[in-house]
């Protein structure tokens, strides 16, 4: 985790997809080489984040899901 990123997880959605659009923009303006690595480095933390989030969305999804058309199909 970069030492500046703040906590992530009391971030909304749609802070971070904004934080993840901004830092992007800015790195490929940016052309100083060390900084644009710690702008990757950021970036790398809010996408992970990101991910973290949408992988706990899809496994509770899955865990919610009306399992009962599962018996529709029979394969044997």
């Amino acid at each position: 985790m970069h030492p500046l990123a703040e906590n992530l997880s009391g971030l909304k959605d749609a802070e971070i997809e904004s934080k993840i659009s901004d830092l992007t923009k800015k790195y490929f303006l940016v052309q100083n080489t060390g900084v644009k690595a710690q702008i990757a480095s950021l970036l790398e933390d809010y996408r992970a984040e990101m991910s973290k989030r949408q992988q706990a969305a899809w496994e509770k999804m899955m865990a919610n899901r009306d399992k009962s058309l599962d018996k529709l199909i029979k394969v044997n």
